[in-house]
């Protein structure tokens, strides 16, 4: 299948759409066994925006709040606030550009709890912002119940985010990502103590953040940086640079402007300073 876009290219959401069911179409009658879930999920839906609503609110519901409760909150949201659904759009081409274990939309929408607990954040950080500050929490104690992603619902992420596997991926409240940025597992972007105001991490655009990093306090990682795996990163970073260690020191560079796109992990394949 060829569904989705090249590198740099996004699908416009009425032909993202039509990719999504024809991908759907293909999988039922290639595996019958999963052929009642997917009509279910995305066959059964006449947008991508219900489709999403569908799988998330199944995803965070429990005995107490219903599924069709959480929907309602869900289809609210994205009616009233299309860029949510703009952004989730993007997101889920963006994991396909960028993890090479994954080629079509599908899978991602229905499996990846990286991009479903993202989801759920935004719906989280929209309540959030209009005064529903005890239900993001509820969406924020679920969404860390579920797929072990812990987000403050203040926190701002922007759009073409990956988070790859996620487990125990923990952001605080006033934490900024923004758009095209791929964190792995295991990372933190925390604060230094019970300090109040502004004191989380600025990640600027382009940034990859290997597994296992914290990155702790009111500081910036540039535009265009890698942070090794398992570092600890307690001072700002400049843009275009690799840091790696406990604590983190620059390396060398980046081979490429992007790299959440190109997602090199061997820091020591990157050029010297």
């Amino acid at each position: 299948m060829s569904h989705h876009p090249a590198k740099n290219q996004v699908l416009a959401s009425d032909e993202f759409w039509k990719a999504l069911k024809s991908e759907a179409k293909e999988v039922s009658e290639r595996e019958p066994l999963l052929a009642s879930y997917i009509h279910s999920c995305v066959y059964g839906h006449h947008n991508f925006e219900t489709s999403l609503s569908f799988i998330l609110s199944n995803k965070v519901s429990d005995d107490v709040m219903p599924a069709m409760a959480v929907g309602e909150i869900f289809n609210e949201a994205y009616l009233l606030n299309p860029a949510m659904v703009e952004a989730a759009i993007y997101d889920v081409q963006a994991v396909v550009a960028r993890d090479p274990a994954v080629s079509t939309f599908l899978p991602v929408l229905t499996h990846f709890k990286g991009y479903q607990s993202l989801q759920v954040h935004r719906l989280a950080h929209y309540l959030w912002q209009n005064g529903r500050k005890e239900l993001a929490l509820f969406m924020q104690s679920r969404n860390s119940e579920v797929f072990s992603v812990d987000i403050h619902p203040a926190a701002k992420i922007g759009q073409g985010v990956m988070l790859d596997h996620a487990t125990g991926i923990v952001i605080g409240e006033t934490a900024v990502v923004e758009d095209n940025v791929s964190i792995l597992q295991n990372v933190t972007l925390g604060g230094t103590g019970n300090e109040q105001g502004d004191r989380h991490p600025k990640i600027r655009e382009g940034v990859m953040i290997g597994s296992g990093a914290k990155i702790l306090g009111n500081i910036e990682i540039g535009k265009g940086s890698k942070v090794g795996a398992g570092s600890v990163v307690l001072n700002n970073v400049k843009c275009g640079v690799t840091v790696v260690g406990v604590p983190a020191k620059v390396v060398g560079k980046p081979d490429c402007k992007m790299p959440c796109d190109s997602m090199e992990q061997n820091v020591l394949q990157d050029k010297a300073k």
